[in-house]
Order: C-alpha cells, then structure tokens, then sequence
C-alpha cells in the first residue's frame, strides 16, 4: 500500500473547515497510553505515525474526500466553484467547506452525465448556453429566455400552489435541456447550508448544464433562483450566488429572473408609495406577492430597481420577510410529524430530467446500478426504488 502524504491528511481535515478537536470527535479517536486524541491527530499529520486503512476509511468519510484523494503525491488545488458571485458580510470555514463539498459532488455528476451522452452520441450542443453577454441588456437576454422555455406567465400563476408553480417552470427549463436540482445539504440536517450562503448555483455545459437551488430557502424563492441561475447559463458563468445582489453580474441576473416572473407594467398594481409605511408597504406586497405565487423578497427588489421605494425601504422590507419567515418555518418544525416518504422527497429534489437520464441509461446498460447511484446521489441499493423499475425493466414513474 503506498505512503500517505501526511500534508493530505492536514489539507483534508481544513477544508472539510474541522479543527483538530472536531476531527478527533468525528473520527472517534481515543487516548492511548498517555497520548491524547488531538496529540494522536497530530501525530498523523506530522508524518510521525501511520495512518491505518481503516483510519482512512474513516478520514475520507468524515472529510467528504474519496478515498484515492489520500494517495496523491501533494494537495489538489481548490475544486473549481466557478466564479464566486457572492457579496457575504463574513464566511464560515465550514459553511464554505460544504459549499466546496456540494459543488464538487455536483460537478462529478454532471461530468459522468456528460460523458454517457458523448459516448452514446446522444451530446446535442444547446446553443444558447454562453450565448449572452450583459452588455446586450436585460430585455435582449430575457425576450430570448422567454422564447427558449416557452412559458406563459399566466399558466405559471393559474397553478395551486408556489410549489406546484415552480415545477411548471422547472419542467420547462428541463425540456430546455437544463437538470435542476434541489439541494440543501450533503445528506442530512446536520449538514444543511444556510439560505445567507448560498441560495444557488449554475454549472454552464453546452451538453449538460446543471443548476443547483438551495431547497433551505423559502419556496416561492426558488422559481426566481431558477431563473436566475438560468441566466448564468446564458453569459456562460458558472458560480455560486448569494447574499446581497452587489455585484454588476448579480443584478444582472436578479434584473432578468425579476422582471421574467413581474412584467414592469404590473409594478403599479402593487400599490406601494415612494415613502411608504413599512407595515403597510410589507402587507401590500404579501398580497400581491401571494396571488401570483412570488418571493415577496423579490418583489421589494422590484420595486427598489424600478425606482418606486428607496434602498432603506427595500433594505428594511427583505430583512422584514426574511424574520417573518424564518418564524414561520420554526412554527412548521415544531408541528411537524410523520414527513413525506424518502423516495418521494427523493424524486421531487433530483428532478424528473435526471431521473429520466439514469433510469434510461440503466435500462440500456450504459449504467451499472452503482454508477446509477452515484449520479443520482444515493446509494446502488437506492436506485430501482427511486426510479420505480418494474421487474421487466423500464421506467414506471
């Protein structure tokens, strides 16, 4: 078995954002003959002892690395996030090793989906990827958003609920050729990414784009990251939103995701005064926001663009909604019981092109059950549930 790099083990354990007593606890090492646990570590790291397999076993559990990465001669450089298009007031070690961990993860997806279609020769260039720049403007990049998914704003509307909205949108951007994914975690509820730290991220591919929406945050926000992200998709940029909308390309994209699901002429309907009163301003855009399934967030944001309230006002309002909302979903969590079946919340969070794709392919024997799993992100034994493969073979969904 070839020598571990003992600087591995270090630049492992860091970006996974532990400290060396976090470490120690996930990895359940004990003290030994004098020797404390973290001295234990320690001594891993330093090159002083060996490390065991099982040991490494465990690190590459614990740090989210496949095993192989513990044998290369020196640290990888940083996994490419893409550009980084968030404007953050300060950044959590292990927030962003977990951002780090989720894109990683998404991209060795997306690299595998790529590569069956080519090898299958089923890789059909989607043209408008990178097709767009912001010097053409907002109206250019969404009248050619609009023609490409061929979706009517009063169907999107007419629809029972936000959630029911968004996936009216979503189906439409998978038929553009786009697998849009809801992730918010890399597993479990211990792991879960706050909405502040990334609210999505678009990974540009002329033959297999993904985007990725933070399903922490609330839903009738993720019509709006979706098409936002979209936008990404359309300059080429892959990367990592959220935060406050700062920079030029955020705007950009907040301008064409806002002004595709609120047409300007609507913005007087909403009723709000330049100065308005804060309460009063906060239940006019509830309501409005609600009859046409929106983020009340994006609507203040609207309305702060087009000039009808001020920044403080808009400013005011988004932390406003932000708290009501956090409130409301900690009511939800105290009344929770008995949650929705695993498969069914499973299928609903991959999205039905990625499924499509997998249960296809593993019909076809381009994907073993294993390579099925990892595309799909659970483990093999998972797989014919999730896609509900009947015992003749083929998709029953």
């Amino acid at each position: 078995m070839p020598a571990v790099n003992p600087q591995i083990l270090r630049w492992a354990r860091t970006t996974a954002g532990l400290s060396q007593e976090e470490a120690v606890r996930k990895l359940k090492i004990a003290d030994a003959r004098g020797v404390s646990a973290t001295d234990r570590l320690a001594a891993f790291e330093a090159g002083e002892n060996e490390v065991s397999r099982p040991m490494l076993l465990k690190m590459a559990k614990a740090y989210r690395r496949p095993l192989l990465t513990f044998y290369l001669a020196a640290p990888p450089r940083i996994g490419d996030r893409g550009e980084d298009f968030r404007t953050l007031p300060e950044r959590q070690t292990t927030t962003e090793a977990l951002i780090d961990a989720l894109v990683r993860d998404v991209r060795a997806r997306q690299g595998m989906v790529r590569a069956i279609l080519e090898e299958e020769e089923e890789a059909q260039p989607l043209s408008w990827v990178g097709s767009a720049r912001m010097e053409d403007g907002v109206g250019s990049v969404l009248a050619r958003v609009r023609q490409t998914l061929g979706v009517d704003l009063a169907d999107y509307r007419s629809q029972p609920s936000p959630e029911a909205a968004f996936a009216y949108l979503r189906r439409q951007v998978e038929a553009a050729g786009v697998f849009v994914l809801l992730i918010g975690n890399l597993g479990s509820h211990h792991t879960a990414i706050p909405v502040e730290a990334f609210r999505g991220f678009a990974l540009a591919d002329r033959f297999a784009p993904f985007v990725v929406i933070n399903d922490q945050d609330a839903k009738p926000a993720w019509s709006f990251t979706l098409l936002h992200e979209l936008a990404h998709l359309w300059l080429g940029a892959s990367g990592v939103s959220g935060g406050l909308p700062e920079s030029r390309i955020e705007r950009f994209c907040n301008d064409v995701a806002a002004a595709f699901l609120l047409p300007n002429p609507e913005l007087e309907f909403v009723g709000v005064d330049r100065n308005p009163d804060l309460a009063e301003a906060a239940r006019l855009i509830s309501d409005f926001a609600t009859a046409r399934h929106l983020s009340r967030s994006m609507v203040a944001y609207r309305l702060f663009r087009a000039g009808k309230i001020g920044e403080p006002a808009w400013r005011d309002l988004t932390a406003r909604f932000r708290e009501e909302w956090l409130a409301q979903r900690a009511a939800r969590g105290e009344r929770r019981g008995t949650g929705p079946d695993y498969y069914v919340v499973r299928r609903s969070r991959l999205g039905s092109a990625l499924l499509h794709f997998t249960a296809r392919h593993l019909n076809g024997g381009t994907l073993t059950p294993t390579k099925a799993g990892k595309v799909l992100g659970v483990k093999p034994r998972n797989v014919a549930p999730l896609l509900n493969v009947a015992a003749l073979g083929g998709w029953a969904a």
